[in-house]
């Protein structure tokens, strides 16, 4: 027997509230639904997408943690984060990104999602580009996904940390780059 709407909505906010993840195709299943009611559902009550949802927890896990940036100084959206050891990014390339006359991504777009990305791994409150050596291995343009891996790959003879970068469309690899940083505790 199906719930009354006001009943299922709060029962919706709940689960949410307890469980931000959820999909709304298993909150179909839950309320015996469809996806459609859900969505509507979520509207009104002004409950984001999943991906929203995942977004927000996200962020305010990661400033509370990441220390040497604040996390909306990333290029890019930071889509996952383990201080010390790895993180990845997504970065939209937008007409504004681009050159007007051949529609190829600016190299300094490119070089700041990545560097950014190596900046805000580092568990450190002040994280600085020492050096970096880069590769652009191939041309960007506009409308496509950029997703940056930056793993720290440990420390050079002067303590530096290394932070490699790669980026990647579509699996293949547009951008790779070493950054050695410096942290406060050097």
């Amino acid at each position: 027997m199906k719930k009354p709407k006001k009943v299922r909505q709060e029962e919706l906010k709940d689960m949410i509230e307890r469980s931000p993840f959820t999909t709304d195709e298993d909150l179909a299943k839950h309320f015996s639904v469809s996806i459609q009611t859900i969505r509507l559902d979520r509207m009104e009550l002004s409950i984001p997408e999943l991906r929203e949802r995942i977004k927000s927890v996200a962020t305010q896990e990661w400033n509370e943690t990441v220390k040497a940036i604040p996390i909306e100084e990333v290029i890019g959206e930071v889509v996952d984060l383990e201080l010390d050891e790895r993180a990845i990014s997504i970065f939209d390339v937008k007409p504004e990104h681009v050159f007007s006359r051949n529609h190829i991504a600016r190299g300094h777009h490119l070089f700041a999602q990545a560097n950014s990305l190596a900046v805000a791994v580092i568990n450190d409150e002040l994280a600085l580009t020492a050096r970096s050596d880069i590769h652009f291995t191939r041309q960007v343009k506009v409308g496509e996904r950029v997703v940056a891996k930056a793993t720290v790959d440990g420390e050079d003879d002067r303590g530096r940390t290394i932070v490699r970068v790669s980026s990647y469309v579509d699996n293949e690899e547009v951008f790779a780059g070493t950054f050695e940083m410096y942290r406060s505790n050097q």
